[in-house]
């Protein structure tokens, strides 16, 4: 008999964090290793951030905090989401937590009862099905497709939902296809949902400063402010301001769902880190031009990997709007050999026989949508390049 419970035997540890994990151990062991398979952006947290935490300690302002955030950052929240985004929202109705990922956790877990079905468009941010499955939900997933440009189509969402559909989860732009979904996209969906009152909306925006070509960021409320009290809009630092490790995530919605995911985060983690929060008060308040400096930075490095890519025979990908991912179709390397004569038979072999060659990725499986895999280019250029260069020539040796 063991002491696990049964349900984790069904969980699966996150598939970055893997990936990211096996390419240090090799690197340990002396080989030359390139990973291009982690969500985090290469640029230190800004200055006026990092001071503001320093302060924050200096100050002596390292005790519990309140458990759905201090004061002034819900706040700051608020601020912020009615100046980017014209939306209003007062202190009680934002939650602060240890990551956006906690943000998603503690919504779902006060509102899924066994069974209760969560729609997921696939391609995924993995923990959106994980985080289903463990608190004793059904994930519902709703695979798009390339020809699509991974856009959830209103079609697909309409046969989707069931009388058990309890929320759908959109993010945007997505990770890993850097899907943007734009006013249109989002009207469309809208009025899907409008036909079924019980379906909440869990709207994952961490990457709206990341969209590029001059494209502007639009949530599903601005299409459909109608459906605010039944939409959890979250967000946090770790991409836009380059706070991963500060883990530092919010939540703005109905006052009786922020009510019970605090009342939850009190008997799980308690309150967030106090420093992080004050860190996140200069952020939201600060001045934003390092994000459009690192957005252009971004969208180069983008160019370079979708040319790099589509040069090299056997791949496919399309140019993403948003986010810092390619998702690369290996469609044609299935069925190839490789000069140790292993025939590649799903994009994990495929990602596995690359990471031997000298670049670490992330396989489309962990996503939700096969045969791809994830390049981030949260890289500088140089070794971009270099990634590149031995992708090619890892293909080339296939027959």
């Amino acid at each position: 008999m063991t002491m696990i419970a049964e349900h984790m035997s069904c969980i699966k540890q996150s598939a970055s964090s893997v990936v990211s994990a096996r390419a240090t151990e090799l690197k340990q062991q002396g080989k030359d290793i390139i990973s291009l398979s982690a969500g985090e952006p290469d640029f230190p947290t800004p200055q006026h951030v990092q001071l503001a935490g320093i302060r924050a300690i200096v100050e002596g302002k390292t005790k519990y905090p309140p458990i759905p955030g201090i004061l002034p950052l819900r706040e700051a929240i608020c601020r912020k989401l009615k100046r980017e985004n014209d939306m209003d929202y007062t202190p009680d109705r934002v939650i602060v937590s240890a990551g956006a990922k906690q943000v998603i956790f503690n919504a779902l877990a006060v509102t899924l009862d066994p069974g209760d079905e969560v729609i997921i468009p696939a391609p995924y941010f993995g923990c959106y099905v994980e985080e289903t499955a463990l608190c004793k939900g059904v994930p519902v997933v709703v695979e798009t497709t390339q020809e699509e440009g991974f856009r959830l189509s209103p079609e697909r969402l309409e046969a989707a939902i069931t009388p058990k559909t309890k929320w759908l989860i959109l993010n945007n732009p997505n990770n890993p296809s850097g899907a943007v979904l734009g006013l249109d996209a989002l009207k469309a969906l809208a009025e899907v949902l409008r036909r079924h009152p019980q379906v909440w909306v869990l709207s994952d925006d961490i990457y709206e400063h990341l969209i590029f070509d001059g494209k502007v960021f639009h949530s599903i409320l601005d299409v459909a402010p109608d459906l605010k009290d039944r939409t959890l809009v979250v967000n946090g630092f770790s991409k836009t301001f380059c706070m991963t490790g500060w883990r530092l995530g919010y939540g703005a919605g109905p006052q009786v769902l922020i009510k019970n995911m605090t009342k939850y985060q009190s008997q799980s983690t308690s309150g967030a880190c106090q420093v992080s929060q004050w860190a996140g008060v200069a952020a939201l308040d600060g001045d934003m031009g390092f994000a459009v400096r690192q957005r252009a930075i971004f969208q180069e490095r983008r160019d370079l990997v979708v040319k790099r890519i589509q040069a090299i025979p056997g791949l496919k990908a399309e140019t993403p709007e948003g986010a810092f991912y390619v998702y690369v179709s290996c469609a044609d390397l299935i069925g190839k050999t490789t000069p140790d004569g292993e025939v590649l038979s799903s994009d994990p072999e495929v990602a596995t026989y690359l990471l031997n060659e000298g670049v670490a990725m992330v396989p489309g499986a962990a996503f939700g949508l096969s045969p791809f895999f994830r390049v981030s280019f949260a890289v500088d250029t140089k070794t971009l390049e270099e990634a590149c260069r031995r992708i090619g020539a890892a293909c080339a040796k296939l027959t």
